[in-house]
């Protein structure tokens, strides 16, 4: 038995060698040449409307508010500034999502945003994504890159698509820290041992975003009052929670395989649901030991397991707001097809691990 883990063990440490690490070369090559375009299609919108500042600054060879969606999409958050008259409201109508509402007493003409605060006193999210549309539909005409940037057409989000490979969502959106959503109160569960005290409070400091973008469980009533709302969003948290131990090892394996094997038609899954599981595994194994090197195997069949199971239940709670269905307005048949090959994968992995060579 230890014989067959370490074996495992072995092969994964040569994969992540092998195949995850020119998976991140090539997307930290990929980044470069989209973060150049954007930067400057976010300083010619910076131009026209002194509201909107680039806040996408690299530190330490990282782009702060960049997300790898996969090796073909990104999503850039830019930071908006001056929240401050506002009152953050999740009461929980609406999973995933919360309102910014005028504070009492506050007049809309207080705020640097006047323009975009509906009749009731919130700050639409719509409106303020509405208006940046706009200006960066008008930025790539003016742009050094228009030859090789263009809108992503029908969709209300912001997208750019650089030389026909690669697209890039741009999201504007709020910092909210010093404060925690009344919808993941129950975070961390009383009875779970992991993430201890300590790690919970600079969690919770770390706070979350705002972001002006489509709900997952608003999809087909946008056209309501309703889409003012915003996303909430936890990144910087869940980072912070995947440190120590083979956790972030265990995530870019992970990755890898959805990446070569789990891309499939309707889109079922994405990186950021494996991040999800890995945080669910971590509740799960709260014992640092659990993340020894040694574990890795363990740990990734562990969460393959779990991908098929909810999968199969075609429900896939999120980490910090369980009440939104990760797999909300997926296909059926899409999470079908996606639940028997993962399926084929963990039995290949499991049963043989140097079928990792070839995977």
């Amino acid at each position: 038995m230890i014989a067959a883990q370490a074996k495992l063990v072995y092969q994964l440490n040569k994969y992540y060698t092998e195949r995850c690490q020119a998976r991140k070369a090539a997307i930290a090559k990929t980044i470069r040449e989209v973060c150049k375009v954007v930067s400057d299609v976010l300083k010619e919108v910076e131009v026209q409307e002194p509201r909107f500042i680039s806040s996408l600054n690299e530190m330490d060879n990282r782009y702060e508010g960049l997300e790898v969606i996969s090796p073909t999409e990104f999503e850039v958050v830019l930071y908006l500034n001056q929240m401050g008259v506002f009152n953050f409201v999740d009461d929980g109508s609406l999973p995933g999502c919360a309102v910014l509402k005028l504070s009492d007493g506050r007049k809309s003409s207080m705020s640097l945003w006047v323009e975009f605060i509906t009749a009731s006193g919130y700050l639409s999210a719509r409106k303020i994504r509405s208006r940046f549309q706009t200006l960066v539909a008008q930025a790539v005409d003016k742009c050094s890159y228009r030859d090789v940037v263009k809108m992503v057409a029908d969709t209300s989000e912001v997208k750019l698509r650089i030389r026909d490979r690669y697209v890039v969502q741009i999201t504007p959106a709020f910092k909210c820290t010093g404060i925690w959503p009344r919808s993941a109160a129950h975070w961390p569960l009383p009875h779970i041992p992991w993430p201890g005290p300590n790690r919970v409070a600079e969690v919770k400091a770390e706070g979350f975003n705002l972001l002006s973008k489509e709900c997952y469980s608003l999809t087909g009533k946008q056209s309501s009052a309703e889409s003012d709302a915003w996303v909430l969003q936890f990144g910087e948290a869940e980072n912070r929670l995947l440190m120590g131990g083979c956790r972030n090892k265990c995530l870019s394996v992970l990755k890898t395989l959805r990446d070569r094997h789990l891309e499939l038609p309707g889109q079922p899954l994405n990186n950021y649901h494996m991040k999800t599981l890995l945080l669910y595994e971590c509740e799960k194994h709260p014992r640092e030991t659990d993340w020894d090197e040694a574990c890795l195997g363990d740990r990734l069949n562990g969460i393959l397991l779990q991908l098929i199971s909810c999968l199969q239940c075609r429900r896939c709670p999120h980490y910090f707001l369980p009440n939104l269905d990760l797999f909300q307005g997926k296909p059926h048949s899409a999470l079908e097809s996606a639940a028997k090959q993962t399926w084929r994968l963990a039995r290949e992995i499991l049963t043989n691990p140097k079928s990792l060579d070839k995977l």
